[in-house]
């Protein structure tokens, strides 16, 4: 399927980020369609595996499958297919697994209704300090680019970054790069674990494709209104779009 955003509710992504599907479900019925795109991540994923993605898909909802694969190249190449054989619309791999894991996940993802490949960066709970622990002398931003050249060399051309880097990026990669942002956090809300964030109007004004929310919605009394508050910021923000 076409991922480039175009409308803010083709923007915004909410984590779904619960151990039980059961408490997902009670979040994505409280939003009351509100939103399109939900994110799956490793926490969901491993409790409630493909059958709860097909849930998403059979009530009409776009899923990003954010599993964030590092392996060898065979093995990420079949997590791709059966990606795929999930309905997932978006899927992330880690950029740090290199050149040859990159292409054998672009060989995988070769069919028509495979997800479209996001190259996970540098983590937004990282920051310099970490990257250095890690044997990583270069700024985030440094190796955010870094690693981008390498996921597009291999023919990825969809990121995950912080806020951040979206602009750099954007001026690397391109207007046709789908360049998804987490760590979003409106104004007033706790950083919680996040290091490099930005607010949703920061964030698509930067050049951001689509924003990952999570706890500033699925915590917040109104999901919904929360939610709908997000949407009129990415809108005003990009009134392009709307």
């Amino acid at each position: 399927m076409d991922t480039k955003p175009g409308t803010p509710k083709d923007k915004l992504i909410v984590a779904l980020d619960f151990p039980t599907p059961g408490e997902a479900l009670n979040l994505v019925d409280a939003l009351d369609n509100t939103c399109q795109w939900f994110k799956v991540g490793m926490e969901l994923y491993y409790a409630a595996g493909n059958p709860f993605v097909h849930d998403l898909r059979n009530r009409g909802f776009n899923v990003f499958l954010d599993l964030k694969l590092h392996d060898i190249p065979n093995t990420v190449a079949g997590a791709v297919r059966s990606a795929t054989a999930a309905g997932a619309s978006l899927l992330t791999l880690h950029a740090a697994g290199g050149a040859a894991m990159m292409s054998a996940a672009v060989a995988a993802a070769s069919t028509p209704d495979s997800p479209r490949l996001l190259a996970v960066t540098v983590l937004t709970s990282m920051d310099a300090t970490q990257l250095a622990g890690i044997g990583i002398a270069d700024t985030p931003a440094q190796q955010v680019l870094r690693l981008a050249q390498l996921a597009r060399a291999a023919g990825i051309t969809g990121l995950v970054s912080s806020a951040e880097e979206v602009a750099a990026l954007r001026a690397e990669m391109g207007p046709d790069a789908l360049l998804v942002i987490p760590g979003i956090r409106p104004s007033g809300s706790e950083i919680g674990d996040q290091k490099r964030i930005a607010t949703p109007a920061e964030a698509i004004a930067r050049g951001a494709s689509m924003l990952v929310v999570g706890r500033p919605i699925t915590q917040a009394q109104n999901p919904a209104a929360a939610a709908q508050s997000i949407l009129l910021e990415i809108a005003q923000a990009a009134p392009k779009i709307s």
